[in-house]
């Protein structure tokens, strides 16, 4: 009889730069801890990395001592970049170095909060779908436009793994720990954390409208402001334009050249996501979702969910 051929842990390195996101990074690290303890079973290691192996403070002041310098680290599985505040500041001609003699040895590298911008700004992510915090996205379009930058809570694009920061690394972790040790686990992990539920790479990040907008929007702020509202008893196009005082047409405009779509569908998406997170965060009967959301009708809440989100809400939230 053969012996149990051992079990090869994943290695997930963190590099981190000065100013890091401390919330990001243990985000990120803690699913990896937690699936050891529940699997009894060392599945991941995670060594802590900086470019000299040096201390960097964190944007919060506090120090982590790393275990490796960049160039001493053993052979990683994913190198993920953990940037923050001030990330410009971050870039180095000695970080790109690294990172790109890294991608010539076709390990898969990764981007954590701002992050992403440092990948992008070494060339490693032209032709690329990533995603990054909201605050950074316009500037990263201006700045990259050959990088494809979505407004995901995370993003998996071939040998790329980047996420918005925050606690998004958390579900960008549990994403991974799902397709590698099975859902059950994950399922578990998010369950000692108290998580409501775990977010999938197509959930996006809240951007404040009022960042998107513009602080001169203001008819265009109270629409949706009235909108999100009214969402079990959706108010009508009409009534909208009467509470905020212009007309039908010049709302749709409005609608159109700031929010790229018409009103009517605007507040069916937000109709649409709102039911999502009733339906995967409580256990409201289907109907009563539908009802919630200002459908008339089981049926119709169905086929315009499945057409919104590609699966009818049965099937997501036996998913999850």
């Amino acid at each position: 009889m053969t012996a149990e051929q051992p079990h090869t842990p994943l290695r997930y390195g963190f590099l981190v730069v000065p100013n890091y996101s401390m919330i990001a990074v243990t985000s990120a690290i803690e699913p990896l801890r937690m699936a050891n303890r529940l699997s009894e079973q060392t599945l991941y290691e995670w060594p802590f990395i900086t470019l000299d192996g040096n201390p960097v403070q964190a944007s919060n002041g506090l120090i982590i001592t790393p275990n490796y310098s960049i160039n001493s680290a053993p052979k990683l599985d994913i190198l993920f970049i953990c940037s923050g505040i001030d990330v410009s500041g971050a870039f180095t001609k000695t970080l790109q170095s690294a990172l790109c003699g890294l991608a010539r040895q076709h390990v898969k590298l990764g981007g954590i909060c701002t992050g992403t911008y440092l990948l992008a700004r070494c060339g490693l992510l032209d032709g690329y779908r990533c995603t990054i915090h909201w605050e950074n996205m316009a500037s990263m379009r201006e700045e990259f436009p050959s990088v494809l930058i979505k407004d995901e809570l995370y993003q998996v694009d071939r040998d790329r793994y980047t996420c918005a920061g925050g606690n998004a690394p958390m579900d960008m972790m549990l994403g991974l720990i799902s397709e590698n040790s099975g859902g059950t686990l994950a399922v578990n992990i998010s369950e000692q954390f108290m998580c409501d539920r775990i977010r999938g790479h197509q959930d996006r990040q809240r951007i404040p409208l009022q960042l998107q907008l513009g602080s001169n929007q203001t008819k265009l702020t109270e629409a949706v402001t009235l909108m999100e509202a009214n969402i079990e008893e959706p108010i009508s196009l009409e009534e909208l334009s009467q509470y905020v005082g212009i007309s039908r047409r010049q709302l749709e405009r409005l609608f159109q050249k700031h929010l790229n779509c018409v009103p009517t569908r605007y507040y069916m998406d937000l109709r649409l996501k709102r039911a999502r997170q009733l339906l995967l965060q409580t256990n409201k009967a289907i109907i009563d979702v539908a009802m919630a959301c200002g459908f008339v009708s089981a049926p119709h809440f169905s086929k315009c969910y499945r057409d919104f989100f590609g699966i009818s809400p049965r099937n997501d939230r036996i998913g999850r």
